[in-house]
């Protein structure tokens, strides 16, 4: 049976006023563009949960969809295809019929931010429906981390302390105190796979670690770096 359902921010979520005026300005420009709140992608009844810091502007933004239309999506979806955690065809398009498999994704903050950067305050204000979203996944064993931003808010919304107990660091899978796996990944980002940061290789080893683990016992899984 399907999870309890959370309410996703309303599409004229009014919490942050520098995130509204933006979109505002976006909605302008772009008026067949989504420029709204962006819902997460995938059923409340994953074993897995992946989670980046907020919507990208010709991506999410653009799309309505989490990770959908920019290189960081490319790079996501045909990985999340490689080990089984997705089916069908990625189009970057919301409409191309792909479905996630036992795996969820979920934004930090839902609304686009300027420069890709939300703010202290936005992070505060966009904490709880993460927090009711994990709430409601009862079958949630991992959560996937893209980047240092996401890492430190999905600490934060399951009141992990102190949060720097657990440093960010890629291809770590810390073990919380809540039973959840937390696995650590650069972010799939052009500019972090252009700079070589991030390769498709280090990408593949984190989902292949995360998948060992859904696999196994979950007290007993593997993983690149436990800690």
């Amino acid at each position: 049976m399907a999870a309890t359902r959370f309410d996703e921010p309303p599409l004229d979520c009014p919490l942050c006023p520098r995130l509204v005026s933006f979109r505002r300005e976006l909605q302008s420009q772009y008026p067949d563009w989504s420029n709204a709140p962006v819902r997460s992608f995938g059923n409340l009844d994953a074993r897995l949960l992946i989670v980046g810091l907020a919507p990208g502007m010709r991506g999410a933004n653009r799309t309505g969809r989490p990770f959908t239309g920019d290189y960081a999506g490319d790079l996501l979806y045909s990985t999340l295809l490689e080990f089984g955690f997705a089916q069908g065809i990625y189009r970057a398009d919301p409409n191309d019929g792909l479905h996630l498999m036992d795996c969820r994704i979920a934004n930090a903050v839902r609304c686009l931010p300027p420069e890709n950067k939300p703010v202290p305050a936005e992070f505060t204000n966009c904490r709880p429906f993460l927090q009711a979203e994990l709430a409601v996944m009862p079958k949630l064993e991992v959560i996937v981390a893209l980047g240092k931003g996401a890492h430190d808010q999905v600490l934060r919304a399951l009141t992990v302390r102190p949060v720097g107990s657990y440093p960010f660091t890629h291809g770590r899978l810390h073990r919380l105190p809540t039973d959840l796996t937390l696995a650590d990944s650069y972010h799939c980002s052009r500019y972090n796979t252009n700079t070589g940061r991030l390769t498709t290789e280090m990408f593949h080893a984190v989902f292949a670690a995360v998948r060992g683990a859904l696999n196994v016992d979950e007290r007993k899984g593997p993983s690149l770096r436990s800690g």
